[in-house]
Order: C-alpha cells, then sequence, then structure tokens
C-alpha cells in the first residue's frame, strides 16, 4: 500500500486523500485529532485504511483541537494544547468547516509548547522535521488540516504503511452505525477496527447487511499505555524514539486476544 504523505493534507482536507479504495482489509474510522494519543494513533497503526471521520459534527470537548501533552519526565503532569477555533455555522459546523481564530498566532503558540515539552528528548531531531507539514498545515486556516496532518506526521514516522481516505468525499448515510457500515463498504475493508468507547453503542447490523466483520480494538493498560488514552502520542514518541515505539506496535494488530501483551 502506498505510503501516506503528511504534506497532501495541508491543501485541503477534503482533497487530502487521493487514494483509492482497494478490497479487503482492517478499517479504522476516526475524526481527525491534533497530535492524537496514543491509543488512537495505536488503533489508526493497526489498519489497512484510515477514513478521516471530517463530514460529522464539531465538538469542542473532544480532541478535534486540542490535546494533552505530557512532560517528559511525567506523563502525569499534564497541560493542554488548544487551538482557537471558529465554527461559521455554530454547533451545526462539520469537523471540515471550522476555521482557526489566529493560524499565525497557533502555529507559533503551538510549536512553542511542543518544543519547550520534548526539545530536550534524544529524539527531538527526528520529531522537529516530522513535524514540519503540520506547522504549514496552520497556513490552510482549518483546524482539521492541521489535525489530520499531525496524524498522517506520527504515523509516517512510525513507517505506518497504509492509506488515508476522506469521508466527504465517499457515499454514506447519517444514522452512526451505518455511516460506518457504509464508509468501510466504500473503502473496500472487510473488516472495521472498532475501539472500546464505539463498542458501546454499535449497531452490528449493518456491518452484517454487508458482509464487514467487526473487530475490537483493547489496547493495553500498562507501562507506557498507562497514560495513552489521556495524552498526545508526541511523549511515547520522544519517551522511545520511533523505532522503538514502532516495533512495540505490531503486536497491538493481531487477534483481539492477543492485544494485551505488548506493555
Amino acid at each position: 500500500m502506498p505510503h501516506t504523505s503528511p504534506s497532501s493534507a495541508t491543501a485541503s482536507p477534503a482533497v487530502s486523500s487521493p487514494d483509492q479504495p482497494t478490497s479487503g482489509g482492517l478499517c479504522a474510522i476516526h475524526q481527525p485529532n491534533l497530535f492524537p494519543r496514543l491509543t488512537t494513533l495505536a488503533k489508526l497503526f493497526a489498519a489497512d485504511t484510515w477514513i478521516v471521520l471530517d463530514s460529522v459534527q464539531f465538538t469542542r470537548r473532544d480532541y478535534q483541537h486540542r490535546t494533552r501533552l505530557a512532560a517528559l519526565d511525567d506523563p502525569g503532569r499534564t497541560r493542554w494544547l488548544s487551538i482557537p477555533t471558529h465554527l461559521p455555522q455554530g454547533r451545526q459546523t462539520t469537523i471540515r468547516n471550522a476555521l482557526i481564530a489566529d493560524p499565525a498566532a497557533a502555529r507559533r503558540r503551538s510549536e512553542a509548547m511542543i518544543r519547550q515539552e520534548y526539545r530536550t528528548s534524544p529524539h527531538w531531531p527526528a520529531l522537529q522535521t516530522a513535524l514540519k507539514p503540520v506547522w504549514a498545515a496552520f497556513d490552510t486556516g482549518r483546524t482539521a488540516a492541521v489535525a489530520e496532518t499531525s496524524t498522517r506526521a506520527l504515523l509516517d514516522l512510525l513507517g505506518w504503511p497504509g492509506r488515508v481516505l476522506t469521508a466527504s468525499r465517499l457515499p454514506a448515510r447519517t444514522e452512526r452505525s451505518e455511516r460506518l457500515a457504509d464508509l468501510t463498504a466504500a473503502a473496500g475493508a472487510g473488516t472495521y477496527l472498532c475501539g472500546t468507547g464505539g463498542m458501546t453503542y454499535l449497531d452490528p447490523a449493518p456491518f452484517t447487511t454487508r458482509g464487514i466483520a467487526v473487530a475490537p480494538f483493547l489496547p493495553p493498560t500498562a507501562g507506557i499505555w498507562a497514560s495513552a488514552r489521556h495524552v498526545t502520542a508526541l511523549w511515547a514518541l520522544a519517551h522511545l524514539g520511533p523505532a522503538d515505539l514502532a516495533a512495540r506496535l505490531p503486536a497491538l494488530s493481531g487477534a483481539p486476544d492477543s492485544l494485551e501483551v505488548a506493555a
């Protein structure tokens, strides 16, 4: 599968996924998150296809425009990094239409905060290089472009060989489970990889109708994973380095029963 290019997301979140669907494989569907948490990044890494869910309503209490930075020497000490975001259509604004309130200022603050937290890491040079497309994405003025590019950059740093598609460019119904099943089918995937939160509401019927399997993604909870649901994956990358972290992630791609072993 083609290597994802973080720079391709900077032009527009609506045209950032030129890859065409192929059949089979695991599909993960997730909103673009700003420097995603390790659990989110690990789920995407385990999939063959990530569908960027940009066609749903923007939610300020979610991670679409913010992330928790953890101190390099203490993942329990955190602070929020947020991109001030304007919603042109109010609460009905979709993720792809959310705008950065002051792109230049948001870029400066984001760069400064991340540099302050992780510049003492021996892996900082690799991180610093990988994040260049993220800073360029602020020029689009769109929060989703920055969030998607930040995720693509981290996946590329880990050597993920998958592809990225965009939900707003694929046919899908609006009901939650039907949408996910339709998007998975449009991607040509045979299995939908579902996080623990999604399993609580997912209706399997639309997937069964389409002959699509549903596989739960159950990340570990010990070791580096103790804070994985709360802080950005940047911490693990700075703490372990891209090569070490990438070596741990393939163990999470196996059968659900094996997912708890990679602490």
